[in-house]
């Protein structure tokens, strides 16, 4: 529906709001007045109309001195939605000359986003109308219409998973054909990269053909292949592809229409100049001038390809024929040989932790140093935890205590315990029925009243932190797992003051976040998705100060906030302020790397596509950035990171000892390139020549540098200046990255700000190059390596945060690594099981997210529990995370995996014996038997070789090993001992939870009274006599070995002993009543299945 701007203006200036919203914008008549108090301040605010529950509320000052300003219409803003969630507030001055409109816009899964539009009299209000546009509603969309509809909160949503896949398996078909149909390419790594060039470049032609951006023309392809047919011929070759493809990619979209010839445009038609590199002439194109791709080729690709429906937006996918941007990174994932490469696509929920975990607190630091004040413990933005504690808990956290999922809406009143589970919380003995399924009402899905209740206590005790006064860091909110975007928008909307926001905008304007292993960029699309609200929430500020500047009486000097000034007339003078943000966020804050060019490629493609779909007409469309250095194929783990890396590699040989300032002053003036080629991007009218002339001076400085640094770097691996094939080899296998010299200003400032990620998984035997002068080098592991290096390219006082597996924090070989990540810093370890629930689809392994930041005071470590979950509560994973402080200095090579404070005393209780059950072993004696692979649930001890049958023989498992006790009487306590509930909890906490090594049992804190005492000796036998009477022999026929028998356990029915000698190992450890209740329960939810 098409509004008529000359009634909008009228009613607008005649400040007439009623009609407006009514009669113009088709909403209803109602909704409630009501008064909101800010401080010793009354706002009466009146409903005007309402839509579904949306409601239009208008406020009218009384005098000059009461139009509140920007920081208290937020406050005004807090309080209505209290009250009223989805709402739109207009204030006006005292004569009406002047409004102010305010909403929040929200969308799943985002941060709330604030708006305001203010208007004047003599504004002509187009800026207003564009917004207004969004909330008119035409008679036949009443019909269904809810306040999810109004508000745009909610969409229907098909299921992704399944259409990606769909779509997958066509691409990989087609992608084969089309791969046989290319000629001019001799080897066969060319040709797969050259398609899927090509597949991509087809693929971006897709998505913004149908928004009519290419000469208006839906589909301009198809039809652009029966034009060249019908002028050209129908030959086989050089026809499509050559005659138009190859020039819409290099002189159309890569040029100014201005510098097209006619012929050019008449064969092209009305398309725009995209630049973005994506359509330069690539290498392959350059080494492989005769490339010939028959039209047959692009008939199969385009039949692929209208068989699919195209949105280039974000919205969720309604039917099984939609595509959007999203299933390109799918695509990557499943393209890639994953285990080959040890890469694994991220989800969402995992990189957006990370992103905000790490942007987030380094803007805060940032903008602290520019701001003192308002940081100061006393102060405004700490104040905001204090005032409304709630709203910064995830409501994952809150339901059932004071929110309801299922109603979307916080509680009239906090909901009390049932009596039957409020009996048990301070009386361990009236606990019967905590380990049951809890009501909906009170319950996550699968929760049991035992989890309940321990969220309960965790959501009071953060609670009451935040009501004391107590959360004054903003590290705090990563250890208490508050919504810190929500914080961030807060702390920025509600600022009173300029310079609060200055600190800000620096700080987000400078920021430089890389991913060192990139892949198709999901991590740095979730920095991109941190950034941008904050970015807008700035920019909305800066225009909130400068309205209450100019509507003030206050005498100031005219400079004042000059500088939002022209921030704001740089931002308006583009068509599209969400695509000038993004695509300043995209030159001037994110950075990649990866080993394989295609990821690179789909990076920035996926990049490109976020950007172009914020454009709603072909007016709107700027060129997009061109962003080849900051997206960049290399190696990130061989080459330089500063001058003296080349220093150690030269040292010895005069002459190129004497090329090292030449070269630090070249990397230098390189990056004075890069720099004016980063700045030129963002101005309105960029002139393509010179900007074309700029780039390639920057690539030929860089290349220059880089063959002389490659050269140098060989000789460290033995390879001779005078041997042209092995230093090719060389160079073909380890695709050496010098951070130097590509990103020569971010390492001479001290690296980059924000590192993260998701390292390969692989061993360094499985990769076809060697690194160098690495600490981690010995664990053998790239993704520890990977590790090394980002801390050496991360600011001292910078953040870091990456995926990783679970050995992190369990295995001997990475206790390097943490100690490198805890010097200095603050750091939280989340550790994540792969059973029943797994982070990754397609990788059976457990894994450690890692947060690393500058220190709030001395530097603490933090871990959680070892998580399992089921797959259909993984939405709630990540927002319900408890972490505990654990100890900072450790003798141990492990980081304790505890998610209750209790477990920190029952470590200290253990960890102060100081027999270990090692003391207890000798090398021949009384023979313990165990298996050292399985069990995910149970570990499995036994005084006697449980039964193994191949082929009908007996012999013994490869599974099972044993070791040897000094005195026999100790048999049955050291299997009652490491059967107990105890040991599982001690194994959880600190083992890697993949096999159960030797070092597993042998460092677990056996006390010699209770090696000694009769009871749990005699608890032992029973338990042994147990595990007989319910085992079972389970026959498997393999290939390899035949048919197998093999002796197995059902624990579980053996539970009611283990609590026993849970019970009576109370006495030697010196455990509470609830110590011993937190144990004997431990796990019990997955272990017994309920």
């Amino acid at each position: 529906m098409t509004l008529n701007r000359h009634t909008i203006i009228t009613h607008l200036r005649n400040f007439d709001l009623r009609t407006l919203f009514i009669e113009v914008l088709g909403w209803d008549h109602g909704g409630a007045d009501t008064v909101i108090h800010v401080g010793e301040q009354s706002f009466a605010l009146d409903a005007v109309a309402h839509k579904r529950g949306m409601v239009a509320y208008q406020f009218v000052a009384d005098s000059e001195t009461t139009f509140p300003e920007h920081a208290t219409r937020r406050k005004i803003e807090k309080a209505v939605a209290k009250e009223v969630r989805e709402h739109i507030i207009v204030y006006a001055t005292h004569d009406r000359t002047e409004q102010s409109w305010q909403w929040v816009k929200r969308e799943p899964g985002q941060p709330d986003r604030h708006r305001s539009e203010s208007f004047r009299k003599k504004d002509t209000g187009e800026r207003l109308i564009q917004k207004l546009e969004n909330l008119v509603f035409t008679l036949k969309e009443e019909e269904d219409l809810t306040i999810v509809d109004v508000s745009g909160r909610v969409r229907a949503a098909f299921d992704v998973e399944k259409v990606t896949k769909r779509f997958y398996d066509r691409f990989k078909k087609e992608h084969e054909t089309f791969l046989d149909f290319i000629d001019g390419i001799a080897d066969l790594a060319g040709r797969e990269w050259y398609a899927s060039l090509m597949l991509n470049r087809m693929m971006f032609i897709y998505f913004i053909q149908k928004r009519g951006f290419l000469d208006s023309d839906a589909d301009y392809l198809r039809n652009r292949l029966a034009m060249v047919r019908q002028k050209f011929g129908n030959d086989r070759y050089n026809r499509f592809y050559r005659l138009f493809l190859l020039k819409l990619f290099h002189e159309g979209l890569g040029q100014p229409e201005a510098d097209r010839a006619p012929e050019l445009a008449a064969l092209l038609g009305d398309v725009p100049f995209l630049n973005g590199g994506l359509f330069d002439v690539h290498d392959l194109e350059k080494d492989n001038p005769e490339i010939q791709i028959p039209d047959e080729a692009f008939e199969r690709i385009f039949n692929f390809f209208d068989a699919y429906t195209w949105h280039l937006d974000d919205r969720p996918l309604r039917n099984d024929n939609e595509i959007n941007p999203d299933v390109l990174g799918y695509i990557f994932e499943k393209y890639i040989n994953q285990k080959q490469m040890g890469a694994y696509y991220t989800k969402e929920d995992i990189t957006g932790y990370i992103s905000r975990n790490t942007v987030i607190p380094f803007l805060f630091d940032r903008a602290k140093k520019e701001c003192p004040i308002a940081f100061r413990t006393d102060g405004g933005v700490w104040a905001l935890l204090e005032d409304d504690p709630d709203r910064y808990f995830y409501e994952a956290v809150r339901h059932g205590i004071t929110y309801d999922m299922h109603r979307n809406e916080d509680l009239a009143q906090k909901r009390d315990l049932p009596p039957g589970v409020a009996a048990g919380v301070d009386d361990v003995s009236r606990r019967d029925g905590w380990n049951e399924p809890a009501s909906p009402d009170f319950a996550l899905p699968t929760e049991t009243w035992r989890e309940h209740v321990a969220r309960r206590r965790h959501y009071e005790e953060v609670r009451a932190k935040l009501v004391s006064g107590e959360v004054t860091a903003i590290n705090d909110l990563i250890t208490f797992n508050l919504d810190i975007e929500k914080f961030t928008q807060d702390v920025i909307a509600g600022s009173e003051g300029p310079e609060l926001i200055r600190g800000f905008w620096k700080a987000i304007t400078g920021v430089s976040i890389l991913d060192p292993t990139c892949g198709s960029g999901a991590f740095l699309f979730a920095a991109l998705n941190i950034l941008e609200p904050i970015y807008t929430a700035c920019l909305e500020a800066m225009r909130g100060l400068l309205d209450d500047l100019q509507r003030s009486k206050r005498k100031h000097r005219p400079e004042k906030m000059n500088d939002f000034r022209q921030i704001l007339k740089q931002v308006e003078s583009h068509p599209s302020e969400r695509y000038f943000i993004l695509k300043s966020i995209i030159i001037n804050n994110l950075y990649g790397v990866d080993i394989m060019e295609e990821a690179v490629e789909i990076c920035k493609l996926r990049l490109f596509l976020k950007l172009v779909a914020q454009l709603e007409n072909v007016d709107q469309i700027e060129p997009l950035p061109d962003i080849d250095f900051n997206i960049r194929a290399g190696n990130t783990l061989v080459g330089f990171t500063s001058l003296d890396d080349v220093r150690r590699a030269v040292s010895g040989d005069l002459f190129k000892e004497q090329s090292l300032p030449d070269i630090e002053e070249r990397a230098e003036t390189a990056d004075r390139a890069f720099r004016m080629f980063q700045e030129m991007q963002t101005e309105r009218e960029m002139d393509a020549s010179a900007f074309a002339k700029a780039k390639v001076d920057l690539r030929r400085r860089l290349d220059d540098l880089r063959n002389q640094l490659d050269r140098y770097l060989a000789g460290e691996y033995g390879v001779k200046d005078n041997d042209a094939t092995a230093y090719q080899s060389w160079l073909k296998s380890h695709q050496p990255f010098h951070w130097f010299v590509e990103f020569n200003g971010i390492v001479q400032s001290g690296g980059f700000d924000v590192i993260l990620g998701n390292p390969p998984y692989l061993e360094t035997r499985q990769v076809p190059y060697l690194t160098k002068h690495f600490s981690a080098q010995e664990s053998g592991a790239i993704h520890a390596i990977c590790i090394e290096r980002s801390i050496t390219l991360c600011k001292r006082n910078g953040c870091m945060s990456m995926i990783v597996p679970l050995a992190l924090v369990s295995t001997q070989r990475m206790t390097v690594l943490q100690v490198m990540l805890e010097d200095g810093r603050d750091c939280w370890y989340s550790n994540f099981a792969w059973r029943p629930g797994k982070l990754f689809d397609t990788v059976n392994r457990a894994l450690t997210v890692f947060v690393a930041a500058k220190p709030s005071t001395t530097g603490e470590t933090f871990s959680t529990a070892y998580l399992k979950w089921n797959s259909n509560i993984r939405d709630y994973l990540i927002p319900s995370l408890r972490y505990v402080r654990c100890p900072r200095k450790r003798s141990v090579t492990w980081v304790p995996k505890i998610g209750h404070p209790l477990e920190r005393s029952i470590l200290e209780k253990l960890s102060s014996i100081d027999t270990p059950m090692d003391i207890f072993t000798v090398r021949a004696g009384s023979p313990v038997y165990y298996r050292t692979t399985g069990g995910l649930y149970w570990k499995i001890f036994t005084d006697f070789a449980p039964k193994f049958y191949v082929n009908g023989v007996a012999g013994n498992s490869s599974r099972e090993t044993r070791f040897f006790l000094r005195e026999k009487k100790h048999v049955t306590a050291a299997i009652a001992l490491l059967s107990s509930d105890l040991f599982w909890w001690w194994y959880t906490v600190t083992s890697n939870l993949r096999d159960l090594n030797p070092y597993d049992w042998k460092n677990f804190p056996a006390p010699e009274s209770a090696m000694n005492d009769s009871r749990i000796q005699e608890l032992g036998r029973s338990y042994i006599t147990d595990l007989q009477r319910y085992s079972t022999l389970v026959v498997r026929n393999q290939r390899s070995t035949g048919r197998t028998e093999t002796q197995a356990f059902k624990v579980q029915k053996s539970k009611p002993i283990i609590d026993q000698i849970d019970a009576v190992l109370v006495k030697h450890y010196g455990f509470s009543d609830e110590e011993l209740d937190f144990i004997i329960n431990y796990d019990v939810k997955y272990r017994m299945g309920t």
